[in-house]
């Protein structure tokens, strides 16, 4: 565990600070034999898969619905678990776990709140620039994909 001390703004005496990963998720929509990919209104900016930090309080899964709804205009059904993803470096802003998703698309997808826009793209076709660590996600998404074919 790492921490770093602070001094008690009442007493002077040294505390614990603390420093613990921030838990995030993020969610691999799925709309036909598409997937949804956002342009990011925030740095860093490019494209990734739409997803956030969870509230305090929050279940995994709520906070993968509630960021597919405020990022895409969609609902989500048929939540799946991926993976979790924990390699310190995988947001260059602090130290984040991201637990990450999958689920079936439904409603007309806008971009909305940190996402400046965003479009559906085959996995065949994606950009060759994504945020953070979702090729690597996206790779094991096929995988995921493909053993689930009959």
């Amino acid at each position: 565990m790492s921490f770093d001390a602070l001094a008690c703004p009442i007493c002077g005496s040294n505390v614990k600070n603390y420093r613990n990963p921030f838990p995030t998720v993020d969610i691999i929509i799925e709309i036909g034999d598409s997937i949804i990919l956002i342009k990011r209104r925030n740095p860093p900016l490019g494209w990734a898969l739409p997803g956030g930090f969870v509230d305090y309080g929050e279940r995994l899964e709520h906070a993968a619905i509630r960021e597919a709804r405020e990022e895409t205009s969609l609902e989500v059904r048929d939540l799946h678990l991926l993976g979790c993803y924990s390699d310190p470096g995988r947001d260059t802003r602090m130290h984040t776990i991201s637990t990450v998703f999958v689920a079936s698309g439904h409603g007309t997808p806008c971009a909305a709140d940190d996402a400046v826009s965003l479009a559906l793209f085959r996995m065949d076709a994606l950009p060759d620039q994504l945020c953070f660590d979702h090729a690597r996600i996206l790779a094991d998404y096929a995988k995921w994909k493909s053993a689930r074919q009959p």
